[in-house]
């Protein structure tokens, strides 16, 4: 049986296959047109129950479209899809005037617009199929077993919010506007919390008994006394028959502290998956073993071709050579053809071998790797080699800020969204909001609509009238979804909203799905988009940090400022395209011959900075000649198809010996960078 047919509106092709098919696969029939003519056609032969428009449109605006279809089809849902009208006027005419259900912005995934869709025609949901239901079980049963131990934890107080919100209506009865006040909002967190932690049917009987006591605590009408109790024993009888069991349809939680059933197996995570390349077999199944004892991946390979198909198949933490694979110094090859790769561009690496001589280690350093083993190393080595290059792999965490007055709530989102990727805050005074974010400054945030002092919407539009925070994504949790709530939402700001009870895979998708946008939008504004290395403000903040940390431990680091030699001739010569790909070489080679820990910037026009931590001026000058004279073997070709070549001069500054802080090294190499162009170029001074 169909689940309704939507006429979709896309002159993109390859976008409107993939929804088409996605679409289909969930039982909707599509309707699909490329143009307005398409389109008026299948409207008039087929009748259809929603319209997915886009907004740009070959020889016409969706909008006009939309206009056009309102002469007619005044009824009809339509999501409006765009990567523009993202302006709150935008929204309101879209909304307003046309009557579209939903803007939809573009980049989206066809689950997103699924899910759009599907509200769109609530009011006549079909039976879910078995299937969907086996998964949506299967997902129930995944849950970990500290959700589990949480969910058993809170369905034991119950029986005391039940006391507690029974005390607050027999002081509203007795005519204690406070205690009409407490009862609502116990109701109230009730409704959204209990439906988080899966206990449904208290979660329902609270919201029968909040919207009860919404119109006496707004002062809109009298109490009615009768449906109230009758609401509240309702009430209490889910609260008496729900268990952690009957809550998500699944099997009792063990206690706190109880292993695995019988006969169960836990799945251990890797500490990391690592790379080892090397000839010899034997020695290759030996760290194998080893890093089956210490919970590490180990996928291995016999030489550079086998390495580079391996890292095409999988996602790697980090790469361990031997020096010598294929030939002598053979693994500096395997790494340099590793980093050519550009999801391999930051891959940690890491080099071992039977002589561990300075000679060897500075190669390897010049190599770009982080670390040298002696072999044979142990378990206990490898471990710590992975575990430090699975560190400098891992992302920063993003940080969540959840603004709730119901601690239960806070709890319940803090458990669901916490992950090795994501840390969570949680606050309960609104009044504490700004403090809060200059304390935390968290990537998201996660706003109750209805708390004690300023609503949801108050702070939204305090975070948005900051101009710090314009851009931080902001969501709001309510249990309000209608049409006037969601314009007042965007009004205020948010960027998107979850209804209460909140489904944690939904909270999960949507968080990070903000949170990688976010991501995206900062990397826009840090880095250059030719070169791709950090711009000027986000490496100096960068190279403060990593300075202070250095003078904590007594590390030193050095900073070398790179000049492009006779660039402006290069531009008048062979054309500023040349240019560029001289500028995007050098953003190659210094994003892909350093260490991760290291840090580059393009400085502005064909200057770059490098901070190389824990290096002193002999090794950093090393580094920086290897690097040259890779990049003066490099062809360029111009703008009329001749060849030429270029090089580049560079001075080092190392701290403490140099300067203590930024300026002073900044100022230090920038002479000697002077000292290095005036005798001639292609010159390192130190």
């Amino acid at each position: 049986m169909s689940r309704g047919t939507i006429l979709f509106l896309e002159d993109d092709q390859d976008l409107q296959s993939l929804v088409s098919a996605y679409l289909r696969e969930r039982g909707y029939e599509v309707e699909t047109a490329r143009t307005v003519k398409e389109a008026r056609t299948v409207m008039a032969c087929i009748r259809v129950d929603a319209a997915v428009v886009d907004g740009l449109l070959p020889g016409m605006m969706g909008t006009d479209f939309i206009q056009e279809l309102r002469q007619q089809h005044p009824a009809l849902p339509i999501l409006f899809a765009s990567a523009f009208w993202k302006d709150l006027k935008s929204h309101d005419h879209l909304t307003r005037q046309l009557k579209v259900s939903r803007v939809l912005h573009k980049p989206y995934t066809p689950q997103e617009l699924l899910l759009w869709l599907e509200q769109m025609l609530v009011a006549r949901p079909p039976p879910p199929p078995p299937a969907a239901l086996a998964e949506s079980q299967d997902s129930a049963d995944d849950l970990d077993a500290t959700f589990r131990t949480l969910c058993a934890e809170y369905g034991a107080r119950l029986e005391d919010k039940l006391r507690e919100l029974t005390g607050a209506m027999e002081r509203a009865r007795a005519g204690s506007k406070e205690g009409l006040e407490a009862a609502f909002e116990l109701a109230h967190k009730l409704h959204g919390t209990a439906g988080s932690y899966g206990f449904h049917a208290v979660s329902g009987a609270a919201r029968h008994l909040e919207v009860l006591l919404r119109p006496a605590r707004d002062a809109k009408a009298a109490p009615d006394w009768g449906a109230l109790e009758a609401a509240r024993q309702a009430l209490a009888t889910a609260v008496r028959n729900a268990t952690p069991g009957n809550a998500r349809g699944s099997a009792p939680a063990p206690a706190p502290g109880a292993g695995p059933a019988k006969g169960s197996a836990v799945e251990v995570e890797p500490r990391g998956t690592v790379l080892v390349v090397d000839d010899d077999a034997a020695w290759l199944a030996e760290v194998e073993r080893m890093g089956k004892d210490r919970l590490v991946r180990v996928v291995t390979a016999h030489g550079a071709d086998e390495a580079m198909k391996v890292a095409r198949q999988q996602r790697l933490d980090g790469a361990l050579v031997h020096v010598d694979v294929g030939g002598e110094e053979g693994g500096f090859a395997v790494a340099e053809r590793l980093r050519a790769l550009e999801e391999l561009r930051t891959l940690p690496l890491a080099f071992f071998g039977a002589g561990g001589d300075v000679t060897y280690r500075m190669a390897a350093i010049h190599a770009g790797a982080s670390l040298y083993l002696s072999r044979p190393f142990s378990a206990l080595e490898l471990a710590e080699a992975v575990e430090r290059m699975v560190a400098v792999r891992r992302p920063e965490r993003a940080r969540v800020l959840v603004v709730d007055d119901d601690p239960e709530a806070v709890r319940t989102l803090s458990v669901a969204l916490t992950s090795p990727q994501v840390e969570v805050v949680g606050l309960g005074d609104s009044y504490r909001l700004v403090d809060a974010l200059a304390e935390h400054r968290p990537d998201l945030l996660l706003l109750d609509v209805e708390m004690p002092g300023p609503s949801g919407f108050d702070l939204c539009r305090i975070v948005r009238s900051m101009p710090e925070w314009q851009a931080l994504p902001v969501l709001f949790i309510t249990a309000h979804t209608g049409v006037d709530f969601r314009v007042a939402a965007f009004q205020a700001g948010a960027d998107d909203y979850l209804a209460k009870p909140v489904l944690r895979e939904e909270l999960r998708a949507r968080v990070q799905s903000r949170l990688e946008r976010a991501r995206l939008a900062r990397e826009r504004t840090e880095r250059d988009a030719l070169t791709g290395l950090l711009l000027r403000r986000p490496f100096l903040e960068a190279v403060r940090a990593r300075l202070a940390e250095a003078q904590r431990t007594g590390r030193s680091l050095a900073l070398g400022f790179l000049d492009v030699d006779r660039f402006k001739k290069v531009n008048d010569t062979h054309g500023h395209l040349a240019g560029d790909r001289v500028l995007m070489q050098m953003g190659r080679l210094l994003a892909s011959r350093f260490r991760k820990e290291d840090l580059q910037c393009r400085w502005g026009g064909e200057e770059f900075v490098v901070a190389l931590v824990g290096a002193q001026a002999e090794g950093a000058r090393d580094i920086l000649a290897r690097m040259a004279a890779e990049l003066a073997q490099a062809d360029f070709e111009g703008d009329k198809g001749e060849h030429f070549r270029v090089t580049f001069s560079a001075g080092l500054a190392v701290a403490p010996q140099d300067g203590t802080d930024v300026e002073s090294l900044l100022r230090a190499a920038d002479e000697r960078l002077y000292r290095a162009k005036a005798q001639g170029g292609n010159r390192i001074e130190r």
